[in-house]
């Protein structure tokens, strides 16, 4: 059967090749009455270990690449049911194929498309089931499509430059471990032998660092288990109400991420705003579902608070204007597009600025903890150098009467 698929932006055909090996099979089965040759156990279990495979469920990326697909194919007249049959047999994940062809399924048992998508909301979220929903009362599936594909996009780009920011401090700590580890574990003991017999003389640095040696040393498999404790018990904590609470303050507090934080927040909100609104979702659910993907408790607590507020017949601007987790400037901005009927433009204008203002502190605030990181490796480095040089003078001192 023949699919298609995007790549590059054009459309390639795929076709099924199976079954065009037979004829280079028929010289082997003359030998064998016709018949094909019998697989061994052996066979039949080295076929099976090779087919094996780990598969974990659909990633964002399979998300986007299915919905490019998705739209291209409809923009180019093909039906939704053969559409999906296409991509679910060229889909790679097995679990995604699964699914592509469940939502065949429904389609054709007469469901919407927005009501097959809600039934798989571990896939596909909120948002995206609203902007499908939207798309089918207007007739634009394929543009919604589109636009889903590009917020889609909008979103992975933002994660990947958030955490690309993280990658050089992740790097420095880990060097700073090991260097540590290092010149305790395979240096310092060498210096044991010197200092033998002379504990007394020997400054405090000097002893609580011979004292850490010898624990890690010792006692180096009673460290690898209660650091994978410590942090369980942090992941565990976090994911608590409580700890939940506790960790997304922290991260809207502490001096060198909270801007990056509050720009990442209020970027994907408005964001999200924007799209849903323009794509003509009710404003009670576009605050909703933006509340869901805020990111943040506090930010998630705003918005549904604004939500109930907006319920009772207030405007969003004088909603927000209650809350201190949105700029003033913001505030005002959605005032003038709420009275002027283009909060829509308004709001997407406004997260183009903040996801630049992203990209600016994510700068500032690497080039801000690479000088950090490095200091205080510098520290510690030079403090284990300290612990070794220092009393090797003050016995130097005392050999030579001074």
């Amino acid at each position: 059967m023949a699919g298609y698929s995007q790549t590059g932006g054009s459309m390639i055909a795929v076709e099924e090749i199976r079954g065009q090996s037979t004829s280079q099979r028929k010289p082997l089965q003359q030998y064998t009455g016709g018949q094909p040759l019998p697989k061994s156990s052996g066979q039949n279990t080295l076929e099976k270990i090779c087919k094996f495979r780990f598969e974990l469920g659909p990633s964002s990326k399979d998300v986007l690449n299915f919905t490019n697909q998705l739209s291209v194919m409809i923009r180019a007249g093909i039906s939704l049911q053969d559409a999906l049959e296409a991509i679910g047999e060229q889909n790679s994940n097995q679990k995604f194929r699964e699914i592509i062809k469940d939502l065949k399924n429904k389609i054709e048992e007469g469901r919407s498309f927005s009501q097959a998508l809600a039934d798989h909301q571990e896939v596909f979220s909120e948002l995206y089931i609203n902007m499908v929903a939207a798309a089918e009362i207007s007739g634009s599936l394929s543009s919604m499509l589109q636009k889903l594909a590009e917020y889609l996009d909008h979103e992975a780009e933002t994660r990947s430059q958030v955490k690309g920011a993280m990658v050089y401090p992740a790097i420095i700590a880990i060097m700073a471990v090991l260097v540590t580890t290092f010149l305790l574990c395979f240096v310092l003991p060498r210096f044991t032998a010197i200092f033998a017999g002379k504990e007394h003389m020997l400054p405090k640095p000097t002893k609580i660092l011979m004292a850490t040696s010898v624990f890690v040393r010792h006692y180096w498999f009673l460290m690898v288990p209660a650091i994978g404790a410590v942090l369980t018990g942090f992941w565990y904590f976090i994911g608590t109400q409580v700890g939940r609470l506790w960790w997304d303050k922290t991260k809207l507090t502490v001096p060198l991420i909270k801007k990056l934080c509050s720009s990442l927040y209020i970027s994907r909100s408005l964001h999200t705003m924007g799209i849903l609104l323009h794509a003509g979702v009710p404003i009670l659910n576009t605050v909703a579902i933006t509340a869901q993907i805020s990111g943040n408790v506090l930010y998630k607590e705003m918005w549904l608070g604004v939500n109930e507020q907006i319920r009772q017949g207030k405007k969003v601007a004088v909603s927000l204007s209650q809350y201190t987790l949105m700029p003033p400037s913001v505030v005002q901005m959605i005032r003038s597009g709420e009275d002027s009927g283009t909060l829509s433009d308004v709001l997407s204008h406004v997260s183009d600025y903040y996801t630049r203002e992203l990209k600016t502190v994510i700068k500032t605030t690497v080039s801000m903890i690479e000088p950090i990181m490095i200091v205080l490796m510098g520290v510690l480095v030079g403090f284990i150098a300290m612990s070794i040089i220092l009393p090797i003078f003050k016995m130097s001192a005392v050999v030579s009467g001074k």
